[in-house]
């Protein structure tokens, strides 16, 4: 390890590899990437570089490994978790990856393409688009994520349902160990049986086993038609009883089903009174269906939601007529972490649980929390269709809300032990991270957790990559 005399030296190395207007040590230009995107979260570093190249990211890490400096990856530190953020110390290396954003190549017959960690997963989906394929992945933050924090945290989006998550749309990966040395499996095969799968471990690893590099992505057909609606239900158990009858009548056609409760569109329309309001319910569901233009999908459509209306399944609808109306539709949804943000921190919960057990979970979930907390409120939403739920509270006041902050741990300790009751996740899309370090070990058993400890330190027996995500830092 360096000592306090060496930092300049270690830092005129860093600057020769990747040039000195992309060594960041400026106290004013650092400061943004050393908060994550809550404002929860906030580190030190003794400077960021950006890369421009894999090859560049190798002779970073070997500079790192020969010094001792822990490694923090980071894309478009959109993260929810602290996973991109360093610790206080001081002494970590934040390596960001915006440079790195050329899309290498693209298969329109193998139905791939090939993008390097730093490109933005707008910029993916356009990449797609001009040659009429589609890159299903979509986030409400996709103008500025980066596709390698999507594949370190293993993203899910509102497609899932139809797509699935990163792991389901990743064919290869390109990524950089702890030792310095360049995994290269940048393959476009759908079939590959030849032993480990490192790029498994990589997907979901929050860059603690590696810094991914490039990645090889399965592309689709573009759909060519798509039709959206908005739907009033009475109940999350009706949204349930909705989305099995969805999927029977729609199979493969049903790409998107959100769970949307009414705080949280009241929240949206406070923070975001421009965009305007879908008819009144106890509770909102988003869908699209996607086709090829030639099984008059919309008409499918609208008959199949009359039919709901007419035997109570849904109490009003609107079908988007406009591509427009489209937009509007989604903002409504995919503005609500932003609305949340507005409105003050609150306490958030991104977890997974059987489809058929969402409904019983919010039924017991909330006297759980009001027994304890008289005034809680919380914000429900999210995937309904693979069952991620995205579920937030807070108090209505500054002064109560605070109180709530200072008893998180308790707060977290109810959701938690019942989505663990009801066989869930404590991490559906977003990760461990710093945030839910403490209650992975609550959940894994032993033997999960020594299988995982294993495989970090057999990839980084110095502990040096993104050091304390997921696991303590040793």
């Amino acid at each position: 390890m360096y000592s306090a005399s060496e930092p300049t030296a270690f830092l005129t190395r860093l600057a020769a590899i990747v040039g000195a207007s992309h060594l960041i040590t400026d106290p004013a230009d650092l400061a943004p990437c050393l908060t994550d995107w809550r404002g929860r979260y906030t580190g030190r570093a003794l400077a960021a570089a950006r890369p421009g190249s894999a090859a560049e990211v190798q002779a970073i890490v070997r500079e790192c490994l020969a010094a001792g400096v822990a490694m923090v990856p980071q894309g478009g530190n959109t993260g929810l978790v602290g996973g991109a953020t360093p610790d206080v110390g001081g002494r970590a290396l934040v390596i960001q990856l915006a440079r790195m954003n050329r899309v290498r190549s693209i298969d329109r017959v193998n139905h791939a393409l090939v993008v390097e960690a730093g490109c933005a997963l707008a910029q993916i989906q356009s990449a797609a688009e001009a040659v009429g394929r589609l890159f299903p992945l979509s986030l409400a933050a996709e103008g500025s994520c980066q596709i390698g924090g999507n594949l370190a945290t293993n993203a899910g989006g509102v497609q899932v349902l139809r797509y699935g998550t990163m792991r389901d749309l990743t064919l290869g990966l390109e990524a950089v160990l702890p030792n310095g040395e360049l995994w290269s499996g940048l393959t476009a095969l759908r079939k590959n049986n030849t032993g480990y799968d490192l790029r498994h471990l990589l997907i979901g690893a929050e860059g603690t086993l590696g810094i991914i590099t490039a990645a090889a992505l399965k592309l689709f057909p573009l759909p060519a038609e798509t039709v959206t609606g908005w739907l009033g239900v009475a109940s999350p158990a009706a949204a349930i009883d909705l989305l099995s009858k969805t999927r029977m009548g729609f199979d493969a056609q049903l790409t998107a089903f959100e769970l949307i409760c009414p705080l949280s569109l009241q929240l949206v329309r406070r923070h975001f009174p421009h965009l305007p309001p879908p008819p009144s319910a106890p509770w909102h569901v988003l869908c699209e269906f996607s086709g090829s233009g030639e099984d008059n999908l919309r008409h499918k459509a609208e008959n199949f939601l009359t039919a709901r209306l007419r035997d109570g399944a849904i109490s009003d609808g609107i079908l988007a007529q406009t591509n427009a109306q489209r937009k509007n539709l989604w903002a409504l949804r995919e503005n609500i972490s932003e609305a949340q943000k507005k409105e003050g921190i609150s306490i958030k919960h991104d977890i997974a649980l059987p489809t058929s057990r969402v409904a019983e979970f919010l039924e017991r979930v909330e006297p759980l929390l009001t027994a304890r907390f008289p005034d809680i409120r919380h914000v429900a939403f999210g995937h309904l269709g693979d069952g991620n739920l995205h579920f937030n509270v807070s108090m209505q006041n500054s002064a109560a809300n605070a109180r709530l902050l200072a008893r998180e741990h308790e707060v977290n300790e109810i959701v938690y032990d019942l989505v663990h009751t009801l066989e869930g996740s404590i991490s559906a899309e977003h990760g461990i991270g710093q945030l839910k370090r403490e209650f992975l070990t609550r959940y894994k058993t032993p033997a999960q957790l020594a299988a995982m400890r294993a495989i970090k330190h057999a990839l980084d027996p110095a502990g040096l990559m993104n050091p304390g995500k997921i696991f303590e830092a040793f």
